[in-house]
């Protein structure tokens, strides 16, 4: 065959062979989206996802959902897990989920008190009424008893409404960094004292990153793009320009504020949630097991989990510490 219709051949081979598809991979979110899901939804909007070879749907979750019931039973790819308790408490209850990357290195759990009330030091607040939700008091609550003093005698429900906060100035409140401190100022006229619970030694993980057990066995490929495609979305979610991202954010949960969004963004960087300590070198999505064995004794501690508990299983540090996303970091 002479070579110019051999490459004529080739070129129409190329021409009508398929594209390779996409895998498609759907990620469930634990709560309605909002700037805490940010990286996931910037890897969506900027085609990373794409670029690693997958098609992924973000379903958002809500006070209704429980998507970790979805990825037990395999409804789901990969599912956000808020914090280590819950790792450890599937491992508790057998159920076969891992946490493969945490995208947060400090939970942004806080307590919030009025200024001036005798309450702006973390050693005051026991004193305190303290508004905590169902979730809190059963998990973090029990671990400030141990290692603080709070009283279960001093707690009210908490709805998510921060209207009895704010009318008691005798009181403190649950909430994430991110957003109640926000809410206390637009509400209440004034700005709360904020106290990280990373930053006095609740050192769990969060905004984790879980998937069954199977697939992590099955096809180990799949997980390792999913991770990596979601840190380089974090990464350029915080430090690069974020509008796309946003705006998806903005489809799937209209009632959120821009301001609200920005705020997010700009704690999420002072407090170093996402990236500091380990991740500052082992890169964005970063765990350890000298991590994992602290917190796990501090909840054995706190009476959660027994110290026979093979914590290990929760999680797996073979998709992180790769440095992945660390040249997308300012430069200092």
């Amino acid at each position: 065959m002479k070579p110019c219709l051999t490459l004529l051949f080739a070129a129409l081979a190329l021409a009508v062979t398929p594209a390779f598809a996409l895998d498609k991979v759907t990620f469930a979110t634990n709560w309605l989206a909002e700037a805490e899901h940010g990286g996931f939804y910037q890897a969506l909007a900027d085609g990373t996802y794409a670029k690693y070879g997958l098609d992924v749907t973000i379903l958002q979750g809500g006070p209704q959902t429980n998507n970790k019931l979805l990825l037990a039973a395999g409804k789901i790819d990969f599912n956000l897990g808020a914090n280590m308790i819950q790792a450890f408490d599937a491992v508790a209850q057998n159920i076969p989920i891992v946490a493969v990357a945490s995208l947060f290195q400090k939970d942004p759990f806080i307590l919030m008190s009025h200024p001036g009330a005798g309450l702006d030091r973390f050693e005051d607040l026991p004193k305190a009424t303290a508004f905590i939700g169902k979730d809190a008091l059963v998990s973090v609550y029990q671990w400030l008893k141990t290692a603080y003093g709070f009283k279960e005698e001093k707690v009210r429900p908490y709805a998510f409404n921060a209207a009895p906060f704010i009318a008691d100035k005798n009181s403190i409140q649950q909430g994430y960094a991110t957003s109640e401190p926000y809410e206390a100022e637009r509400q209440g006229k004034f700005k709360p004292n904020v106290f990280l619970l990373a930053d006095y030694g609740y050192d769990s993980y969060s905004t984790t990153i879980e998937a069954r057990r199977d697939l992590i066995e099955k096809n180990p490929d799949l997980v390792q793009r999913f991770v990596d495609a979601s840190v380089i979305g974090w990464c350029n979610y915080i430090y690069g320009d974020n509008a796309k991202a946003n705006a998806l954010i903005k489809r799937d949960n209209p009632d959120i504020r821009d301001d609200l969004l920005a705020y997010s963004v700009a704690k999420m960087k002072e407090y170093g949630i996402v990236d500091s300590g380990d991740s500052t070198t082992l890169g964005v999505g970063a765990m350890t097991d000298a991590r994992m064995q602290s917190f796990f004794a501090k909840m054995t501690n706190a009476g959660l989990f027994a110290p026979s508990l093979d914590y290990k299983r929760a999680y797996t540090l073979q998709f992180v510490n790769k440095g992945v996303g660390l040249d997308l970091r300012p430069r200092q």
